[in-house]
């Protein structure tokens, strides 16, 4: 009995011993594990539950965040950055056929209203002038003579009158004669014939006066039609004359020159464009479902990509397109295929830029822009509700040409005209 005791005590020293080896060889990362009499510690609730009401308390402030931006900005506010700076190109194109002998401008050139572009070649314009300008002065000549003839005519009228009244005279008084049988029947036909030759003669000159009438009543020699038709061709031939030098229709910079000298250059070709910077909008390509609240005269912020966000335009709507550009594209889409898949479609948007902003930083033709329409006033039309009442752009350049073809036209009239003739025949 004594010796199992013995036993039992040894190897329960024995394990002891072995455990401390065990506990040894377990990894040093992983905790040994609890005895049956130890318990683990609980979570603090308070700290848990203000940490969760304050979870709730930042989501509940972005969810208000978020709706009150919308509420204050976001619906009111529709942007894009399919937005493109556009404007006018004049394109330079001639309208009569010439050789070209003179350049004025090229690429980038700044070109005032009026400068002289292009020239060609003038001595076959001023060959057709000059034949039209003697041909205005023949005609007056010939309308001239026109109204002589008339004065001739009347004068002939009154002496075949006086002798109309002669032979009527003479027939008169040898038809008492010839009663009472002092002369013969023969003599008395004789003067019978000569009566009614002079009455012939008179009818034919009345005819020939109101023929001769008719081609000058009721005009002047500047109104009469002969000289009205050769002064038009003399006009005409001064403008080809005056159409052989181009001219900047507007105020702008040169782009796109493809003319050179000595070129044979046909009526329409271009040869050069002049693109004014002082005149430029943005194209804003909206999706369709950004132009429910968008009304024209509404204000836009817009940022071009050339200045970045250091430089910030001010502008207002100013049309909304008449449709999208799928519809005016050159080949529009067909959307009755059995593969139509929808896409939102875009609506081009005109803003006007302040002039007074673009004329501190220019911009150019094609550049990107980013626009941000605020569409709190609604106070303005979908679409314009009347037709402009006046031109939007004008020129007045090609003006003065006909006035001076108007001045030639009234000297060469003037120089030829009776009172002129008069008085060099005086002198």
């Amino acid at each position: 009995m004594a010796t199992t005791d013995n036993n039992a005590t040894n190897e329960e020293k024995d394990v002891n011993a072995s455990a401390p080896d065990k506990a040894a060889d377990k990894p040093a990362g992983k905790p040994a594990e609890k005895g049956a009499g130890q318990t683990t510690p609980t979570k603090n609730p308070r700290k848990r539950k203000l940490l969760l009401l304050g979870l709730l308390l930042i989501v509940v402030l972005g969810v208000i965040g978020v709706w009150a931006w919308y509420e204050m900005y976001g619906r009111w506010s529709e942007s894009t950055d399919d937005a493109y700076v556009n404007g006018n190109v004049v394109e330079i194109t001639p309208q009569v056929t010439g050789t070209v002998v003179s350049i004025g401008a090229d690429d980038g050139d700044l070109v005032r209203e009026g400068q002289v572009l292009v020239q060609f070649d003038p001595n076959d314009a001023e060959v057709a002038l000059q034949s039209a300008e003697a041909n205005l002065a023949k005609v007056v000549r010939q309308v001239r003579g026109l109204y002589s003839n008339v004065d001739g005519m009347k004068a002939q009228l009154a002496a075949q009158r006086a002798e109309v009244q002669r032979a009527q005279d003479n027939y008169n008084r040898r038809r008492s004669l010839a009663a009472g049988g002092a002369i013969s029947q023969e003599e008395l036909s004789h003067a019978k014939d000569d009566l009614t030759t002079a009455q012939n003669a008179l009818t034919n000159i009345q005819q020939q006066l109101a023929t001769s009438t008719a081609l000058v009543d009721d005009t002047q020699v500047s109104s009469h039609p002969d000289v009205k038709s050769a002064a038009a061709q003399l006009r005409q031939a001064y403008l080809s004359n005056a159409r052989s030098t181009l001219i900047a229709p507007v105020t702008g910079y040169v782009a796109k020159r493809t003319v050179q000298l000595g070129q044979r250059v046909q009526p329409g070709t271009a040869l050069m464009a002049v693109i004014p910077l002082d005149q430029l909008w943005i194209d804003a390509n909206f999706k369709e479902t950004q132009l429910g609240q968008m009304r024209i005269g509404q204000p836009v912020d817009i940022e071009a990509d050339l200045y970045g966000g250091d430089i910030k335009y001010s502008g207002t709507v100013d049309s909304v397109g008449a449709g999208t550009g799928s519809a005016f594209a050159l080949l529009p889409a067909q959307n009755a295929t059995g593969n139509w898949i929808k896409i939102v479609q875009r609506v081009p948007v005109r803003i006007h830029i302040n002039a007074d902003e673009l004329a501190r930083h220019p911009l150019r033709i094609g550049l990107s822009t980013t626009v941000d329409v605020n569409l709190h006033d609604q106070s303005g039309p979908v679409l314009a509700q009347q037709p402009p009442k006046q031109p939007l752009f004008t020129t007045d350049v090609y003006a003065k040409q006909l006035a001076d073809a108007d001045t030639m036209i009234a000297r060469v009239i003037h120089e030829n005209s009776a009172s002129t003739s008069g008085k060099t025949a005086q002198r």
